[in-house]
């Protein structure tokens, strides 16, 4: 939990740090600039405020690893929901409209998670889980929006190290195997995830486990 409190943290500062003209750069998710990716950011952060305080009484059905539902088809933007958020994000017009927004959730969020019992069990998606789980989980969903929030901004701040180790090791147990020892935490996300296409070398060394990537992750 105290990763989840880091990797959010980093990535609110991230945001905030960033300049009018860096809300219109492509971000790392398809069909999304940056402004998009932020606006969904603010719906994550409801997500967390309103899972914590829905507890559960009957045992969990999944946890960090299990949380995820995994696919190989990456998402293309077209997706209704996608576009929803795409729609969200032009109407705050001014990009400190979008970073008060995320500001004011974000840190809401961030309070619950530090104030949450790491045993409670809550439900989303009609699922059950631990509090600490679901957290858990969240590092890798922040991690990999950070990376997406800088994919395009060379001078922006990218998460700190513990976040992309921590990511890569959630990542590792949903894949059910390690990536090369070679592949820096941050590669192995990104090539992990789709986004970014592994060089030759790359996928000599991955074996067996190239023909399973990518590991889209929703």
């Amino acid at each position: 939990m105290d990763l989840f409190a880091r990797s959010w943290t980093a990535l609110l500062t991230a945001v905030a740090e960033l300049s009018d003209g860096d809300f219109d750069q492509p971000s790392g998710c398809a069909g999304w600039l940056v402004r998009d990716l932020v606006c969904h950011l603010v719906i994550d952060a409801q997500d967390v405020l309103i899972t914590l305080v829905t507890p559960a009484d009957t045992e969990p059905t999944r946890d960090a690893v299990t949380y995820w539902t995994v696919t190989q088809t990456p998402p293309t933007g077209d997706d209704p929901l996608d576009a929803l958020i795409v729609r969200l994000a032009a109407a705050y017009e001014e990009p400190w409209l979008l970073k008060f927004h995320l500001d004011d959730v974000g840190s809401a969020a961030g309070r619950a998670a530090r104030l949450a019992d790491p045993g409670l069990r809550v439900s989303t998606q009609d699922e059950v889980l631990t509090a600490g789980d679901y957290l858990s989980a969240y590092v890798l969903e922040w991690t990999l929006h950070h990376l997406d929030l800088v994919a395009h901004i060379p001078d922006a701040a990218g998460p700190p190290a513990e976040a992309l180790a921590g990511a890569r090791e959630l990542l590792e147990r949903i894949a059910g195997t390690a990536f090369p020892t070679s592949f820096s935490d941050r590669e192995a996300l990104l090539v992990g995830t789709g986004r970014r296409t592994p060089t030759d070398g790359e996928r000599a060394q991955l074996g067996a486990l190239d023909a399973r990537l990518p590991l889209v992750l929703g």
